[in-house]
């Protein structure tokens, strides 16, 4: 039996089967995840490793680069770079996309204990997320307004309550506090005293350590009692630190009192934080590697809520970035674009059809093939996207194709007579091949996926199976459930009387005659009659009387829905029907113009498109468009040795001005690097930022704020900025220049010319390089032979002056819960210029005192603040953004000019960044649409059986690129994947009006009827359902390509390359298509002989 008559026959089943996928659809959407777009940052891995006192080279030599060695060797290794610091080495991994990051990490792990690393360094962590990238979400915590709560109390609650419930969030990697003041105590040695004492200040910190503890002593019995012994000899107060007991010194004891002056203070500050021009707490939340941006944060606002009922009084808690509100935003924007498309292709629909009966049919297939899209996307882990909902929205126009095609052909059938049944039956049969085919040649360019490679390739995955589950749904409906509805009677059938059925009919056996029945009949007969009565009744009611009054009010309410919609749109039916029927006049007389003028088609059609081919270079190229979040920061870069006040001073000045701004809803800023993952403890004070969140009325006036805020910064001496935008993705930068070698002083040289051509050149705008000026360094160099001849050791001597300059924690002083920092350091008044370290005591102990300067050379130098290394070599990164859109044009440029520089040997210098990726994806999307194209051809072959008929065919695609080039053109947007990708899919559709028209055209040839007759006839009958496939689809993304709302940059340019396209390639068609048959086709039918 064939599926369109058990869909017929078997109504229930089929409305069942149909129940359970909405169901089950319903469910898989309620959990799917929600993301921007498909994954596109690399799964990564860094490897973060502290070596106390270490500068950036000795970082760079001692653990960088032999971790990278090490981990080369793991596998699905993608890459492998690096940064070191002062302190601190960052070695980050990216694998390839699919690499399972469980096993990837304890291979890392077991790589790394492998390594024999200095026993000074701490244990390498390895982090499951990119430190460089942005925090998901960032929430400011402040007093309200003349509010005495101190910024130390502020801090104290984030570190001991705020970070402890948001880290222990499921998805949450790191939370990073900053700003306020962390509470330490000082012990300021009076240097000449200690001394005097022949005492240093690690013996201090030794003796403060030993004295500060609790000892678990064990236990002792006592008669039948066991009782626990410990020693409590902790600090509990600052008396107990200043009476502490350094020895017996010429018969009087010494207290720690009598050389150091103890007082509670603060760490040396990495961060200032300002919020509504007021000092404040900064909270930046980062999300793991592979974690779900949108459920983080619902799970982070959910315990934000709870938070804020203990909040301390006066203080306030806010969010002042989410990620995932403009991911939801922009979601919300494709569904609701979906649901406004649908709309319109069904209002379409019912302009050509005029039935609202047939109109409610065919449209049922775009929620039923929708809903069963969710069942499989949710069984295939694909996430709710732009991506992925713009494959659906792209097919809801698609999605009425089939139904359409099998539709008509069950009227046809109507018309001449048959039953709604039989209609049904044989109209779905006879299409349901040609039906199959064309769906999939549309589904044949989604093929070649395999060989997309990069970004391309995970954007276009998504996409390409939703496009292909909705469509295969699509196929499964129009040949189920549509003949299924169309085969039901209109009027009221003969139901079946379940009374008789339900009747016992009467048995001609002589009844028992035993005891047992005699029992049954007189006594157990009567209820199980009743029973058996109300049952009776009951299944009537459910199940005939129930279904028919609910299909009488379903038909009432259908009749007077159709009837209301019939009276509202009758006018522009009306006025539809006219300019239909002029173009359906009209159009036989254009064929038949465009078959005796065939040259004259030909070139018109030939002058479109290569008039298009030398526009595509205008067009500019990227590889995403740029997204407008809302929100912008810039960087500030002020000069080398500038300290955190001045920073902060300057950023304040920043915020008080343009706080009040028309367009900005906030300004917040940040002096210093303490908020940063990515930095070290010791930071930078001559940097920070000034984050810029606009209102939501304003996201379109994003540069012309930028605009004023150049002009106001242009007014402050020796500052320097970059502008940019949260990163949702590891992107690098449009355009980065990668300056590779083993010299760092050439490297430094080729860095400054390089960036000196880009500011000179107007083409290139934020320019910001890994290679700046360090912070100045008093650089000590020791005499080994002077020091040795003298006993002096170098590490003692070292280790003196980092006691004294930096100080050495000690111990921790217990406060309730917290911990503090107990710091022993030498006065600050002790070392106030570089003479004073010159004349520091290097042997305070000894009776012949001798100075640093007798066994060192001491210069003052810049040092480099950080080396970067990539694929095993040393590398400066120059990072630029482009004024205008072309970011290919802009990379070439660049090329050409560095190319004529004179540069050092050994200095390689390559283009990177977007344009690297762009490049790559690129490539392989031009390899993916000549293969699509030929998929599509080898299912028209086949179709065909012919060699000819293809390739006619196949003359639409150059047809629609004339269309979707013209309006990229017009609309002003560039080239980018996504626009590469909508071109891809173009070339599945557009086919397809083709194929009706020449499998016409050949029906009416083997018929009888002379070629050029058929081709006219075979147009006028395809032109109404070649237009109303047309516009079912270009209306279906319209609103996606209107571009409306957040997200639409990336929406926009896909729907517009479509749309355009194919609306150009339907005009086109209808006309040069019949052209091309009749000069290449040589086919002769039996008919025509």
């Amino acid at each position: 039996m064939k599926l369109v008559d058990i869909s017929i026959k078997r109504k229930v089943t089929i409305t069942m089967f149909t129940l359970a996928v909405i169901l089950f659809g319903s469910v898989s959407f309620s959990r799917l995840k929600l993301n921007l777009l498909p994954e596109l940052s690399y799964p990564t891995l860094t490897i973060r490793t502290e070596y106390p006192g270490a500068a950036p080279s000795e970082v760079e030599n001692l653990l960088s680069e032999p971790l990278e060695e090490t981990l080369g060797v793991v596998k699905n290794v993608r890459k492998i770079s690096s940064v070191s610091r002062a302190e601190q080495s960052d070695v980050t991994i990216e694998f390839a996309w699919g690499t399972n990051m469980d096993f990837a990490g304890l291979e890392v792990r077991e790589k790394i204990d492998q390594l024999n690393l200095p026993k000074d360094v701490k244990r390498p962590s390895i982090l499951r997320y990119d430190p460089a990238l942005e925090p998901i979400m960032r929430f400011g915590f402040y007093t309200e307004n003349n509010e005495k709560i101190s910024i130390e109390n502020l801090r104290i609650f984030a570190d001991e309550e705020l970070k402890k419930d948001l880290e222990v969030i499921n998805g949450v990697a790191s939370v990073k506090i900053s700003g306020g003041l962390e509470e330490q105590i000082h012990v300021l040695i009076d240097q000449g005293k200690l001394s005097r004492l022949n005492l240093n200040i690690s013996a201090i910190s030794n003796r403060l350590n030993v004295e500060n503890i609790n000892y678990s002593g064990g236990k002792l019995e006592e008669g039948t009692t066991q009782l626990l012994v410990r020693t409590v000899n902790e600090f509990k107060t600052l008396e107990d630190i200043e009476n502490l007991v350094l020895g017996k010194f010429g018969g009087k004891t010494v207290y720690l009192r009598d050389v150091a002056k103890i007082r509670k203070s603060y760490k040396e500050r990495s961060a200032v934080t300002r919020m509504e021009g007021k000092e404040s707490i900064e909270i930046a939340i980062y999300k793991e590697g592979d974690a779900n941006t949108v459920s983080v944060a619902k799970d982070i606002n959910k315990s934000i809520e709870k938070i804020k009922k203990k909040l301390p009084k006066h203080s306030i808690l806010t969010n002042v970035y989410n990620q995932s509100t403009f991911i939801e935003n922009s979601i919300n924007e494709v569904i609701k674009s979906g649901m406004i498309g649908g709309i319109l292709a069904v209002f379409v629909l019912y302009f050509f059809l005029k039935n609202f009966w047939i109109t409610i049919i065919t449209s049922f297939s775009i929620p039923v093939s929708v809903i069963a899209t969710f069942n499989l996307m949710y069984s295939n882990n694909i996430t709710l996207n732009i991506m992925s909902l713009g494959g659906i929205t792209l097919g809801i126009g698609m999605l009425l194709d089939n139904s359409i095609v099998v539709l008509e052909n069950i009227s046809r059938y109507r018309e001449k007579g048959s039953s709604n049944i039989e209609s049904a039956r044989k109209g779905t049969s006879q299409v349901g091949m040609a039906v199959t085919a064309s769906t999939l040649t549309t589904i044949a360019v989604f093929f070649p996926l395999i060989f997309v490679e990069g970004i391309a390739g995970q954007l276009f995955k998504d996409q390409a199976m939703t496009v292909t589950f909705s469509l295969l749904a699509s196929l499964i409906v129009a040949l189920t459930l549509i003949p299924m509805l169309a085969s039901i009677q209109r009027k009221r059938e003969n139901y079946i009387e379940f009374e008789e059925e339900l009747t016992p009919s009467k048995s001609e056996k002589p009844e028992p005659t035993n005891r047992f029945y005699k029992i049954y009949k007189y006594s157990l007969k009567p209820i199980v009659f009743i029973v058996g009565f109300i049952l009776k009744k009951i299944y009537i009611v459910i199940f005939n009387l129930l279904p028919y009054y609910l299909f009488r009010f379903f038909k009432i309410v259908f009749v007077y829905c159709s009837k209301l919609l019939s009276l509202t749109v009758s006018p522009f039916v009306k006025i539809f029907d006219i300019f239909y029927s002029y173009i359906e006049k009209i159009y036989p007389k254009i064929v038949r113009f465009a078959l005796g003028n065939n040259i004259l088609v030909l070139f018109i059609a030939i002058t479109l498109f290569i008039l298009s081919i030398n526009i595509i270079p205008t067009l500019g190229m990227e590889l995403i468009p740029k997204l407008t979040q809302g929100e912008f920061k810039a960087e500030i870069k002020m000069p080398v040795g500038t300290p955190l006040v001045k920073t902060d001073k300057v950023l304040k000045s920043i915020q008080d001005k343009f706080k009040s701004h028309p367009y900005l809803s906030t300004v917040y800023s940040v002096a210093g690097t303490g908020n940063r993952l990515s930095s070290n403890s010791g930071g930078g004070d001559d940097i920070g930022e000034v984050n810029f969140v606009i209102k939501k009325s304003y996201f379109s006036k994003e540069k012309e704020i930028m605009d004023s805020l150049r002009v106001f910064f242009s007014t402050i001496p020796g500052m320097s900025y970059k502008f940019s935008t949260p990163t949702l993705f590891s992107f690098k930068t449009p355009l980065e220049v990668e300056i590779s070698g083993y010299n760092l002083k050439k490297i430094e040289r080729a860095n400054k010319k390089i960036v000196s051509l880009m500011e000179k050149d107007g083409l290139y705008t934020d320019i910001k390089t890994t290679v700046e000026r360090g912070q100045p360094e008093i650089q000590i160099y020791f005499d080994r032979d002077r020091a040795a001849a003298l006993g002096i050791k170098i590490e003692s001597a070292a280790r003196r002056i980092t006691d004294k300059l930096k100080g050495d924690l000690a111990t921790k002083f217990s406060k309730g819960d917290r911990k503090i920092d107990i710091l022993v350091k030498a006065n600050r008044l002790d070392f106030r210029s570089v003479d004073d370290i010159k004349n520091t005591i290097i042997n305070p102990e000894s009776r012949n005192p001798i100075t640093l300067k007798s066994i060192s050379n001491i210069v003052v130098n810049d040092a480099p603040g950080e080396i970067r290394r990539g694929n095993q070599q040393r590398v400066a990164i120059i990072s630029s953004d482009i004024t205008g859109g072309d970011l290919g044009f802009a990379a070439k440029h660049l090329e050409e000019k560095i190319g004529k520089l004179s540069l050092d040997d050994g200095i390689v210098v390559s283009i990177t960044g977007q344009n690297e990726e762009m490049e790559l994806s690129f490539r392989s999307l031009k390899f993916t649409l000549i293969m699509a194209i030929f998929l599509v051809y080898l299912v028209m072959a086949s179709q065909f059986e012919s060699f000819i008929h293809p390739f006619v065919i196949l003359l639409t695609i150059p047809l629609a690129m004339i269309g979707a080039v013209f309006a990229l053109y017009i609309t002003g947007y560039s080239i980018s994947v996504v626009v590469f990708i909508g071109a891809i899919l173009l070339a599945g559709i557009v086919v397809n009006n083709a194929i009706v028209l020449i499998d016409l055209i050949n029906q009416l040839r083997s018929e009888g009827m002379e070629k050029l007759e058929a081709i006219v006839e075979g147009g006028r009958l395809r032109l109404r359902s070649i237009l109303m496939t047309t516009l079912t689809t270009t209306l279906g993304l319209l609103p996606l390509a209107i571009g409306i709302g957040e997200g639409s940059e990336l929406r926009a340019p896909m729907a517009i390359t479509v749309v355009g396209g194919l609306t150009v390639s339907t005009l086109l068609t209808l006309v040069v298509i019949p052209v091309v048959y009749k000069l290449l086709d040589r086919k002769k039918f039996v008919e025509e002989r």
